[in-house]
């Protein structure tokens, strides 16, 4: 049996033969994360709900893995408008309330196609 195991999710299928995440031991690396509504899989115009579907599919993917938010600890975001970033850093506060304990968070631009707007990564170190 391989070390790796590939983490997917309902209502977050890629169209690539990829898996939303990968582990290996203790260490998880998703694949890119975005806002598509989990039941359409559409991606809503909307940039607050872009940003509400893309973490909870973060949670859902490090929960399948067998871990929580509280073990992220890397975050890379891209936006095609950095100038939002105050909707972002309300769901990012809702989703880490203690700022002693938030992961690491860097942001990019990013040029998307269709609806899309925003999209992320993130590392996690699980427990055993």
């Amino acid at each position: 049996m391989s070390r790796r195991q590939s983490i997917y999710i309902e209502g977050f299928p890629h169209a690539n033969p990829t898996p939303a995440a990968c582990r290996v031991g203790q260490m998880l690396y998703s694949a890119v994360v975005y806002g598509r509504d989990p039941e359409t899989q559409q991606v809503p115009a909307d940039f607050d709900q872009q940003v509400k579907f893309m973490f909870t599919h973060v949670r859902n993917i490090v929960e399948a893995a067998g871990g929580s938010l509280d073990d992220i600890i890397k975050f890379t975001l891209w936006m095609s408008d950095k100038t939002q970033r105050d909707i972002v850093n309300r769901h990012w506060e809702a989703l880490f309330p203690d700022r002693e304990s938030r992961p690491a968070r860097h942001t990019l631009d990013g040029n998307f196609t269709g609806n899309t707007r925003i999209q992320c990564d993130f590392i996690a170190v699980l427990a055993d």
